[in-house]
């Protein structure tokens, strides 16, 4: 970006994908500071001098969109890139809201990543669910916005889901049920 050596703070709790992420990148000449979890992430902010963020939107116990406020606090124009497995039109339109540069669905190459972070606006044809979600799956969403909104504390997503805390930290360790194929896509 610019010419200049790019400081990069990489958010993904999958080790295996993180690696080779960084590796990847390292190669190409950019530093990279990875954290496994939200909380580990936080620790990070302030430390250096970030240019970018890529953020995995799933990680244990919370969300990646919980990073975007306190990273934009800090770094007022980091290129923010929220990377996630199971991308829909709704986390991608959240993430914008609160400030995200970009999305990018997963699986996605570092040369894709490094073109996300390049954009000043998302693609708008870039391919997300068009059709109605599952209702677990929309549960799930619900979920990662409003522990968004609250910034990460899940007692009080919890009253505000007027759910008990248990149940939301037992909904926020599953999986989130990914969506059917498409005729299009292969089985």
């Amino acid at each position: 970006m610019n010419g200049k050596p790019m400081n990069l703070l990489l958010v993904e709790d999958d080790a295996a994908l993180a690696a080779a992420t960084r590796n990847s990148m390292e190669r190409r000449g950019i530093s990279v500071w990875h954290a496994d979890s939200a909380p580990a992430a936080r620790a990070l902010i302030g430390t250096a001098a970030f240019d970018a963020a890529v953020l995995d939107l799933r990680l244990p116990g919370d969300s990646g969109l919980t990073l975007i406020a306190p990273l934009r606090a800090v770094y007022p124009d980091l290129r923010i890139l929220l990377l996630t497995g199971y991308a829909s039109i709704a986390t991608a339109v959240d993430a914008i809201k609160l400030g995200a540069t970009n999305y990018l669905p997963k699986p996605a190459t570092v040369s894709d990543i490094l073109a996300a972070l390049e954009q000043d606006e998302p693609e708008a044809d870039r391919a997300v669910a068009a059709q109605p979600l599952p209702v677990d799956r929309l549960e799930w969403e619900h979920i990662q916005k409003v522990l968004a909104e609250h910034d990460g504390n899940i007692s009080a997503t919890a009253r505000a889901l007027q759910m008990h805390r248990r149940t939301l930290q037992r909904k926020l360790l599953k999986h989130p049920v990914r969506e059917a194929p498409t005729d299009a896509e292969p089985r």
